[in-house]
C-alpha cells in the first residue's frame, strides 16, 4: 500500500470524528451515540442539506454489533414501487429472504422522499417486535435521514404516521455549522490535510483573513460547502477565488444589533443556561435508564407527555410508540 493510500484511509476513518466536532452540542451527541449504537433501536437523524447525515449514520453502524458487516445504503430520492423491495433485498425474485443476513444496517437516506406506496412497501417489511419472523421482515437495524420537517410531512398528508413511529426510535438533529461555529477551524484544518493527500501535494497554509473570512460566512451547505471551499483552495492554489465566491454567497449585511436585543440579552444568556442545565439532567435520566423514556420521566418527576415534549425541544424528538 502507498503512503498516500495509507493516510487516504486514515482520514476516512477520522472524517466522522471531526464532522462530530468538539463543540457542546457535538459532544453531546457524541455521547447519545456512543449509548445507542450497541442497541438495535431504530434512528432517525434530521438536519440541513450538508450536515453530515451520512457520516453520522455510518458511526451509529461501526459502533454497533453489526459494524462488522456491510451497510446498505438505499437512496429514497430514486426510489419508485417498482424497484424498491428489490433494492432493500426483501423477500421474492431472485433475492431470498436469506440475503437479509448479508448486511447489518439498512440506511434510507431522505427518507421523507418516498411516495406513498414504498412508504407502505417499507411499512410491511419492518417488523412489529423481536417475535416477527413473517417472510420478507427486514431484520437489519434501520437508520434513516431527512432534512424536512417531517411533523409538517405528516400533517400534509406526504408521510405515513405508522411509518413515522416505527423508524423514530431516537431522533437526533444535527446542527448546522452556523450553530457550531467553534467547528469551522478544526474542520478546515482537517479538510487541508485530506484533499492535500488526495491531490498528492504539500498541505497548504491558509491566511488569517481566509479563516475570518470562514468564520463569518452563514455556511447555508454546511459542512459540504465548507469541504469544497477547503478543496478549491488546495486544487487551485489561490485564496482570492474563494473569498470571491463567498462573498458573492453572503446576504447583506445585518444591521447592528439595537439597545432593546441588548438590554435583553442577561434574560437570554439565563434562558439558554436553564436550557443547557435541563438538557444534561434529561440525557443524564435517559442514560441511566437505558433510554426508557417512562423510567426517566419518573426519575425526573415530570410527566411522561412533558418528557416527550422537552425531548423535542432539545432536539432528542422520540416516538411514543418505542417506549
Amino acid at each position: 500500500m502507498t503512503t498516500m493510500n495509507r493516510v487516504g484511509g486514515l482520514l476516512e476513518q477520522q472524517e466522522a470524528s471531526f464532522v462530530l466536532g468538539t463543540s457542546r452540542a457535538m459532544r453531546t451527541l457524541e455521547i447519545v451515540i456512543t449509548e445507542i449504537a450497541p442497541t438495535d433501536i431504530p434512528v432517525l437523524l434530521v438536519g440541513e442539506s450538508g450536515t453530515g447525515k451520512e457520516l453520522f449514520a455510518n458511526r451509529v453502524h461501526r459502533l454497533s454489533a453489526h459494524g462488522s458487516r456491510p451497510m446498505a445504503r438505499i437512496s429514497c430520492a430514486a426510489m419508485t414501487a417498482a424497484n424498491f423491495s428489490a433494492e432493500m433485498v426483501l423477500g421474492g425474485g431472485e433475492r431470498s429472504n436469506e440475503s437479509h443476513r448479508d448486511f447489518g444496517t439498512a440506511f434510507f437516506d431522505e427518507i421523507s422522499e418516498l411516495d406513498l406506496a414504498c412508504q407502505r412497501s417499507l411499512l410491511c417489511a419492518l417488523p412489529d417486535d423481536e417475535s416477527d419472523e413473517r417472510q420478507g421482515r427486514l431484520r437489519a437495524r434501520v437508520i434513516s435521514t431527512t432534512s424536512r420537517n417531517l411533523d409538517e410531512e405528516m400533517r400534509a398528508g406526504r408521510f405515513r404516521g405508522e411509518l413515522y413511529y416505527r423508524i423514530n426510535g431516537v431522533c437526533l438533529r444535527l446542527p448546522p455549522l452556523r450553530e457550531r461555529k467553534e467547528d469551522i477551524e478544526p474542520l478546515v484544518d482537517f479538510f487541508l490535510t485530506k484533499h492535500a493527500a488526495k491531490f498528492g501535494r504539500s498541505r497548504p497554509s491558509i491566511s488569517d483573513r481566509t479563516r475570518d473570512a470562514f468564520l463569518n460566512h452563514s455556511w447555508p451547505g454546511n459542512i459540504r460547502e465548507l469541504e469544497n471551499s477547503v478543496k478549491e483552495i488546495v486544487a487551485l492554489g489561490d485564496e482570492e477565488v474563494v473569498l470571491a465566491e463567498l462573498k458573492s454567497r453572503t446576504p447583506a449585511a445585518v444591521k447592528a444589533e439595537s439597545p432593546t436585543a441588548r438590554a435583553h440579552s442577561l434574560k437570554a444568556a439565563a434562558r439558554a443556561a436553564s436550557r443547557e442545565a435541563e438538557r444534561e439532567l434529561i440525557l443524564e435520566a435517559l442514560m441511566r435508564t437505558r433510554w426508557n423514556r417512562k423510567r426517566a420521566a419518573q426519575d425526573l418527576q415530570i410527566s411522561y407527555k412533558s418528557l416527550l415534549y422537552k425531548l423535542k425541544q432539545i432536539g432528542f424528538a422520540d416516538s411514543e410508540a418505542n417506549s
